[in-house]
């Protein structure tokens, strides 16, 4: 009997649960005895008496959420293979051969000119709270990390500093404080900061301005995001911040210039504001045009983050990407969300992340086929480990350069601030203390942090970017392991056939061969006697999605008409 996939009708996220909590209706997610005189602690229940806030997670501004929604095909339906044979990019040598020696730098950009240590990147905070409040650590960790950070969308409408001018901004206090906290702790030139826009954005002229008064060189466009199909969104509790979001333009709910609205919120009949943006309108003329817009304004890269949008959305992101020669795609699956976006909507829209990010590397493999030049692609949604890292470049190779990961770089580096005011206020939890009790102690890269950055930039390292940048030295080294186990010492050799499938329905979805087929041609030939057994897959060709060997020959680059 299949058994329902997703969950109803109560939720941590929701702060909602259900009164018989052992006896549940599968579909709907109410008790199977629904009892007149209940309070109503189940999402119907609380929707009765708060309505519409009940669709979001709570409490708004200190959590990040993703769903709850377990999808039949996920990336732990794929292991890693080993082998004991050979070495890819260092010499087939037990004594250099050692997972350290694994090199995890990537470039990718139309110049290769775009350079990171690690080959990850945080791929859009906005303008929510949680994103606002945790900016220094995510912005400082990325930059000594030598990673790639993304400004997202409405960080200067949202700023009450912002000086806004004929619909233009020209000046911002928040924008100007993201993209300095990084670019000051940048270092030889790895990581990049990015200035990505919406509509709102775009209308205030924000990554123009990020071009010209910050010397930010890298912008992104924005489709979307996996965890909404909507635009942005944010709750507002003060009257005064919501009628200026109105003024600039806003959707802000309810109306805050409404008298009865206002004595309503005054008399506490309700305590937050609803902001929402606009819903994009693509079409390929505008798009071309307001990429040659940012290349006049100056722009040296520029990307596009699309979201768990319909498969054709995806083609033609990917097409887009293309054509007109952008340096980055990063394509989001459903699933997951920084801020605050609708909880069932989150649970039930969208593609998949194995689903479509298979979708993506066979978009990109047809337009490769014709001769066409790939951008650097970027799979994100719910990526939080060394080996999905492995598995998601894997999966997509050789299009997937990068991996997208949001949720828990802050989780991280909340933790770094949470540890770090802990210790200032001599109030370890037990299970730290066991470490010691200052920041030497406590975090295990303080010693290269105070080693590589001198004493006086480690004390001001606040420490939420110690934790964000210890969590991202720890999956590099576990990311270095896997690697080393494959015989794959950088990042360029790893191969779709460095997978292998755990079902049939993971295979036919990727392409990726399932466990049992794996090698079948070359098993076949070692024991048939027409091969030395010493041969393994590292001499090999890898296979297509088809399954099919590459034949190593490349078609000529040609740009897309």
């Amino acid at each position: 009997m299949l058994e329902p996939i997703s969950k109803m009708n109560a939720s941590a996220a929701t702060l909602t649960k259900n009164r018989t909590e052992g006896s549940i209706t599968p579909a709907s997610g109410m008790c199977v005895t629904c009892v007149d005189g209940c309070i109503g602690m189940c999402e119907i229940g609380k929707s009765a008496v708060r309505g519409h806030e009940v669709i979001y997670p709570q409490p708004f501004g200190v959590i990040t959420s993703a769903s709850e929604k377990a999808y039949p095909v996920d990336y732990s339906h794929f292991n890693i293979m080993g082998t004991a044979v050979g070495a890819h990019g260092i010499e087939a040598d037990s004594d250099k051969a050692v997972f350290p020696a694994v090199n995890l730098e990537v470039r990718f950009g139309h110049d290769d000119g775009i350079k990171f240590r690690l080959p990850w990147i945080i791929p859009g905070i906005g303008s929510t709270n949680i994103a606002k409040n945790n900016w220094e650590g995510l912005a400082i960790g990325s930059a000594i990390a030598g990673t790639g950070l993304t400004i997202g969308e409405n960080v200067v409408g949202m700023d009450p500093e912002a000086v806004i001018k004929n619909g233009r901004v020209v000046d911002t206090v928040e924008l100007k404080r993201r993209v300095r906290l990084y670019q000051d702790h940048q270092r030889d030139g790895y990581g990049a900061i990015i200035c990505q826009a919406n509509i709102e954005d775009t209308r205030l002229g924000v990554q123009e301005y990020a071009i010209e008064k910050l010397g930010v060189e890298w912008l992104e466009l924005k489709w979307g995001q996996g965890a909404k199909n909507i635009g942005g969104e944010v709750k507002i509790t003060s009257l005064e911040k919501a009628q200026m979001l109105h003024e600039r333009g806003y959707v802000v709910l309810p109306d805050p210039t409404d008298p009865h609205v206002i004595r309503a919120f005054e008399r506490g009949s309700f305590r937050e504001f609803e902001r929402h943006s606009r819903i994009g309108m693509v079409d390929e003329e505008s798009f071309a045009s307001r990429v040659e817009e940012l290349r006049q304004a100056g722009a040296k890269y520029i990307s596009l983050k699309t979201g768990a949008y319909r498969p054709a959305d995806l083609a033609r992101a990917v097409l887009f990407a293309t054509k007109y020669e952008l340096d980055l795609l990063t394509v989001d699956a459903a699933g997951g969300g920084t801020g605050m976006s609708p909880w069932r909507m989150m649970n039930e829209w969208g593609v998949p992340p194995v689903e479509i990010h298979s979708l993506m590397y066979e978009y990109a493999r047809r337009l490769a086929e014709q001769g066409y030049r790939i951008p650097a692609l970027a799979a994100a949604g719910g990526f939080a480990f060394e080996d999905q890292i492995f598995k998601g470049l894997a999966l997509g190779a050789p299009y997937i350069k990068i991996i997208g990961m949001a949720r828990s770089p802050i989780a991280a580096a909340m933790v770094g601030k949470t540890i770090g005011r802990a210790i200032e206020e001599g109030k370890l939890p037990v299970y730290m203390e066991r470490f010691g009790s200052s920041r030497d102690d406590i975090f295990v890269t303080a010693s290269e942090l105070r080693r590589e950055l001198g004493d006086d930039a480690f004390e001001r390292l606040p420490a939420g970017a110690i934790g964000l940048y210890t969590y991202y030295q720890r999956l590099a080294q576990g990311l270095r392991q896997l690697m080393c186990g494959s015989r794959k010492f950088a990042l360029e050799h790893i191969a779709r056939d460095d997978l292998a499938a755990l079902t049939r329905d993971a295979a036919e979805i990727s392409g990726i061969r399932h466990v049992t087929d794996v090698d079948r041609e070359l098993v076949d030939q070692m024991l048939n006697g027409q091969l030395r057994a010493g041969r393994g897959p590292s001499e090999r060709k890898p296979l297509t999605a088809d399954g099919a060997r590459e034949t190593g020959e490349s078609k000529r680059s040609r740009p897309l008409v």
